[in-house]
């Protein structure tokens, strides 16, 4: 049976019905698996090493915050960073600095590589996927999937920063 498809409009209209939110791609609802602890404490501890040097580094920080990646696609990353300088969106529209997707047991890992394509098209250098359990992190690049193997990570094209032995202390706080 084919998928039937909803135009945009509608999607951004009944956008307060998915529960969790969800994503959209060229004209189909792409439903979001629900975060469980371990997924919510990496989102928290992102998010509040990002707030810590918001102000230093002038930047923003949300927990899924919808993003228009292009015209027919939006998607809601777990943790999104952006410039400060930039108008303030109720929808993303400009490259963020960092994309932050933590993984739950039911994402599948062909539709997450599709996601994190979507990001790199938007020209998102840094986009960085967690494995909660085993608190592996992989970089996002050219279509693969790489670990990084450093405890700070200078961002590409900002002042932001990441020491993620720091980010792990803040995982049960």
């Amino acid at each position: 049976m084919p998928a039937t498809l909803m135009p945009v409009e509608l999607y951004l209209r009944l956008s307060d019905e998915f529960e969790p939110d969800a994503d959209y791609v060229d004209g189909e609802i792409e439903l979001r698996p629900m975060g469980e602890f371990d997924h919510t404490s990496w989102q928290t501890a992102i998010q509040m090493w990002f707030m810590n040097h918001g102000p230093e580094w002038n930047v923003r920080v949300r927990q899924e915050l919808r993003v228009q990646v292009s015209p027919t696609r939006y998607r809601i990353p777990d943790v999104v960073v952006w410039d400060r300088s930039r108008p303030t969106e109720q929808i993303l529209t400009h490259t963020p600095i960092a994309i932050f997707e933590v993984l739950s047991p039911e994402d599948r890992m062909s539709r997450m590589m599709i996601k994190l394509a979507d990001y790199e098209a938007m020209g998102i250098r840094t986009i960085r996927v967690i494995q909660p359990k085993s608190k592996e992190i992989s970089r996002f690049e050219n279509g693969t999937l790489v670990p990084v193997d450093t405890e700070i990570e200078q961002l590409p094209d900002s002042p932001c920063s990441i020491d993620w032995a720091r980010v792990k202390e803040m995982l049960d706080w």
